[in-house]
């Protein structure tokens, strides 16, 4: 399954999205339409989500992860591109979204629910000193 995240870092923490449909805090964006790119799939998906207005120019390559995807199937994979915001925004929560907030590591790492992703790039971006401890 191939995704795009999105990296908005604000006082060395990570901004993440609470999905109501999977009850779990996780990266901002979604899964690529047939013959998007991953930049267009994440412009639209925070259009929806944060009510956000991205330019694919706004996003820069980070990483990529591959991790068990929260709420599907056993055995179902994800391939996430990840991009680093390099503007402020001010999200709102759209759509399936409930709520947002910013984590460190530690701050996600005491929730209930956890996406395995979602704690792989806590884990990257703290590694990298971009996020705080």
């Amino acid at each position: 399954m191939h995704t795009a995240g999105l990296l908005c870092i604000k006082d060395k923490k990570l901004l993440l999205a609470f999905s109501k449909n999977k009850q779990c805090f996780y990266l901002p964006g979604g899964k690529l339409d047939a013959g998007e790119t991953a930049r267009q799939a994440l412009c639209r998906e925070i259009a929806e989500e944060l009510n956000v207005q991205l330019s694919e120019t706004d996003l820069v390559f980070y990483t990529h992860i591959s991790a068990p995807a929260f709420g599907e199937s056993a055995g179902i994979v994800m391939e996430q591109d990840c991009f680093l915001l390099l503007r402020d925004i001010q999200p709102r929560a759209a759509a399936e979204i409930g709520e947002l907030r910013y984590f460190s590591l530690q701050d996600y790492l005491q929730q209930s629910q956890q996406a395995p992703g979602a704690v792989t790039i806590l884990q990257i971006l703290t590694n990298a000193g971009l996020l705080s401890c």
